[in-house]
């Protein structure tokens, strides 16, 4: 039996679950989903800062844009810490494709780095 808190809703449910699929302990049916989640593929969103090549605006903040197996978070950290933006951009656009060959992409979180309209 392995003891958990769903992190689903904000209820925070204290869960058990077990191989054979049994999960007590949940409030909605939300938690059995992550309780079985947790035990077979745990997943989790990772959100960190970016380097970049404009001295006003040293590091911007990033994020994947779906969750990532939670044993390649700190690869992926590591992966996102070599990345330097050098272009302008705007937020939610693609700062690294398919990140650890995950087919989960790492966008920006800022519009920072957008070029600025001089009309």
């Amino acid at each position: 039996m392995k003891k958990m808190i769903c992190i689903i809703c904000p209820n925070g449910c204290e869960l058990e679950a077990d191989d054979e699929e049994h999960v007590t302990g949940n409030l909605c049916p939300r938690g059995r989903t992550f309780a079985l989640q947790e035990l077979k593929d745990p997943r989790r969103s990772v959100s960190t800062t970016c380097r970049t090549v404009f001295p006003d605006i040293p590091v911007v903040p990033v994020r994947t844009e779906q969750e990532i197996p939670k044993h390649l978070m700190k690869d992926t950290v590591r992966a996102i810490s070599e990345i330097v933006i050098d272009r302008h951009m705007r937020i939610g656009e693609t700062v690294a494709a398919d990140i650890l060959n995950t087919g989960v992409n790492v966008v920006l979180c800022t519009d920072r780095l957008k070029e600025v309209d001089h009309d």
